[in-house]
C-alpha cells in the first residue's frame, strides 16, 4: 500500500468469528483462542503500514453474560497473544449495548460511531479502508464510508449474509484472502 499524505487508510476487522474463536460472550481470557491465519493476516497489514483496527459488538455486557472488566482482561490477552506473534493492532473499539435493553445507539455495527471515533482519534481515511467480518453488520459500514467490504464466513454466518456479500461487497475464504486484493493496490 502506496503511503499518501492526509489520513490513511486502515483495516477494521471483527474480532469474534473473524480473529479469533466465536464462544459467544467470551468472558474469560483462558477462553480467547486465535483462528489459524489471523495473527500472520495482523502481522500482514503491520508490514504494509496499514493499520489494524478491532471493532466489536459486545452485547454481552449488557446481557450480564461479562463486565466491562472481563471485557477489558480478554481485550489484553487478545493483544499480548498477537504481540507474541509479531503483529499489533492499532486500536479496539466495542459497543456494550443492546438495543432491545439499553435503547438504540449508534455505536452498534453496522453504526457509523466507533468507525468515525477511530478516524477521528487516529487520522484514518473511512472511504479507502478495508472492512472485514464474519457477519453482515462488520460488512455494511463500507458501503456507508465508500470502502472496501469482505465478508469471511464462519460456521455462525447465516447463508442470506453470503448471497448479499456475494452481491454487494466481497467474500473471500480466509481474512489473509480479505486482505490479499486490498494490499496489492
Amino acid at each position: 500500500m502506496s503511503a499518501s499524505a492526509g489520513p490513511r487508510p486502515a483495516a477494521f476487522l471483527d474480532r469474534d468469528g473473524t480473529l479469533v474463536e466465536d464462544v459467544h460472550y467470551l468472558a474469560r481470557p483462558e477462553q480467547l483462542r486465535l483462528l489459524p491465519g489471523a495473527a500472520a493476516a495482523v502481522r500482514r497489514l503491520n508490514d504494509a503500514d496499514v493499520p489494524a483496527v478491532v471493532i466489536t459488538n459486545q452485547s454481552g455486557i449488557a446481557r450480564g453474560r461479562l463486565t466491562a472488566d472481563d471485557y477489558a482482561a480478554v481485550e489484553r490477552r487478545l493483544d499480548a497473544m498477537l504481540r507474541d506473534e509479531g503483529a499489533t493492532l492499532l486500536a479496539t473499539y466495542h459497543c456494550p449495548h443492546l438495543p432491545e435493553l439499553t435503547g438504540p445507539c449508534a455505536c452498534r455495527k453496522p453504526g457509523p460511531l466507533l468507525y468515525e471515533r477511530a478516524a477521528h482519534e487516529h487520522g484514518l481515511d473511512l472511504a479507502r479502508s478495508l472492512y472485514v467480518g464474519d457477519r453482515w453488520r462488520d460488512v455494511e459500514p463500507a458501503l456507508r464510508f465508500g470502502g472496501t467490504g469482505v465478508l469471511v464466513p464462519s460456521p455462525d454466518t447465516p447463508p442470506d449474509e453470503v448471497v448479499r456479500a456475494r452481491r454487494e461487497a466481497g467474500v473471500a475464504a480466509t481474512l489473509d484472502g480479505a486482505l490479499a486484493a486490498f494490499l496489492a493496490r
